[in-house]
């Protein structure tokens, strides 16, 4: 059993070795192309939840929380017939990510308070920091016991108390955010505060930091699925730290994360530019009621319903369902049934968030 003894932070040591602060230019380079990149959309209700949706997908299935992006859209719509748990549970997660950009977008501080408040949004109960021993991170594959964190709740009360101050004082450490936000990962992870939802806990405080260091507008940011891609090497790059103290491959490993995202949510969101661009044009050019707030639904929302139209544009059901029909019949988008319900499919956008085609 691993006999590591987690510290408060600060840190003792300089972590910035050369190679890191070589590899951080990049991800800041990459990073400010995507802060940049952001404004070109007209809605920034857009790009948080659709993308918002995928890395909630991504982050839970980390967890072993699997859904198809098929059920996550149709859980968005909250129609009966729906029957998929995991789907629920994925949808928390993006609830608990809006949640968490609402409470630091008011203070631009995350305080333990917020933090919880959080993990009772994802988990849906109110337990709060763990209070009964007996927590213990195991080996996957072969059940051996790798890491035990703090199991007293007054020890780890202490160290949340110690990782909401590093995370909003700025004067406990001069170390590059990204730098930061490897160590602030690190800590939480390793305290473990929670009896459930610590890692999805923790991939949302990833994102809200870089929104309160100002290097994301929005929480767009997310390392789940390259996580996904690299997930063995996550959990044994977390656990060198423990062992070793080798704390430059796992900064690599989170550097590398944040450049490699960054490049491909760019990618995602020229895509989505380029048919937002083709569609305002269509639309608008064959439709009468063509409008913003419209254009805006069908990019929020990859599929969407009678009711978002009536609600988001203030129209009537009946005015609601012939704009659907419509632009349905047309193939501009794909009709389907659920229960008794009707639900339309924006697919080339879903092709773009999946890489599949409807």
């Amino acid at each position: 059993m691993n006999s590591f003894k987690l510290k408060k932070l600060p840190l003792e040591k300089d972590i910035e070795t050369k190679t890191v602060l070589k590899k951080l230019n990049e991800a800041h380079r990459a990073l400010a192309e995507l802060k940049g990149l952001i404004s070109s959309i007209p809605n920034e209700h857009i790009l948080i939840n659709t993308l918002g949706l995928q890395e909630a997908k991504d982050s839970s299935e980390i967890e072993n929380i699997i859904t198809t992006h098929d059920d996550l859209y149709k859980a968005e719509l909250n129609l009966d017939g729906l029957k998929s748990l995991d789907a629920k549970e994925v949808q928390n997660y993006i609830s608990a990510l809006k949640l968490g950009y609402s409470l630091i977008s008011k203070r631009n501080i995350l305080t333990n308070n917020n933090i919880i408040e959080i993990q009772s949004e994802l988990e849906k109960n109110n337990a709060g920091f763990r209070k009964v021993p007996g927590t213990s991170l195991k080996n996957g594959t072969t059940g051996e016991v790798v890491y035990t964190p703090p199991q007293d709740y007054e020890t780890i009360k202490e160290l949340m108390t110690n990782l909401e101050e590093f995370i909003n004082d700025d004067y406990l450490s001069n170390f590059d955010p990204l730098v930061k936000m490897a160590i602030i990962h690190f800590q939480f992870e390793s305290i473990h505060p929670f009896y459930d939802g610590n890692g999805r806990t923790g991939r949302i405080i990833n994102v809200l930091y870089l929104v309160m260091k100002d290097l994301l507008d929005l929480p767009i940011l997310y390392l789940s699925r390259y996580i996904i891609e690299n997930k063995a090497k996550y959990y044994e790059l977390l656990q060198d730290v423990r062992d070793s103290g080798n704390w430059e491959n796992w900064l690599l490993y989170i550097i590398q994360a944040v450049e490699q995202t960054s490049k491909q949510t760019i990618s995602v969101i020229k895509e989505i530019q380029v048919l937002m661009l083709d569609y305002k044009h269509l639309i608008r050019n064959n439709y009468k009621f063509y409008s913003q707030d419209l254009l805006n639904n069908l990019f929020q929302h990859p599929y969407t319903k009678i009711e978002f139209i009536e609600k988001e544009l203030g129209v009537s059901r009946i005015t609601a369902a012939s704009y659907l029909n419509k632009l349905a019949k047309d193939g501009i988008l794909i009709k389907q049934k659920l229960g008794t319900a009707n639900y339309y499919i924006n697919h080339k956008l879903y092709t773009i968030l999946t890489n599949k085609v409807l």
